[in-house]
């Protein structure tokens, strides 16, 4: 069975860094370009960042650009994403996606609040 199961979200004070996990399992992970996404109160999904196979090209929305970056472990079948300088608008569920065939996990929460 395919699961992704994310980990490491919280509540950060502005400013603030987190790094967010996702285990991967029941697939072969290295074959595969995985998504970072997130879903903030009452609003729809945003797509954050991509992650390729192979040489593992990088691609960010511009309101991550420069603040967060993406990593794949594929020893560990674990997808990271390094969060820094975080601002209350990052608040949402985050989610970690296969590209194709779309799998996405069940999402962690990240609150920025003072």
């Amino acid at each position: 069975e395919v699961q992704l199961v994310e980990s490491g979200g919280g509540l950060v004070p502005p400013g603030g860094s987190l790094r967010l996990s996702c285990a991967a399992s029941g697939f072969t992970f290295s074959n595969y370009a995985m998504n970072w996404v997130r879903q903030a109160p009452g609003k729809g999904l945003e797509w954050v960042s991509t992650i390729r196979v192979g040489g593992g090209a990088t691609t960010y929305a511009d309101s991550v650009k420069g603040r967060f970056t993406i990593s794949r472990d594929n020893a560990k079948n674990t997808l990271y994403l390094q969060m820094n300088n975080l601002k209350s608008t990052d608040t949402a569920v985050y989610y970690c996606e296969r590209v194709h065939p779309f799998k996405r996990g069940q999402g962690t929460q990240v609150t920025v609040s003072s």
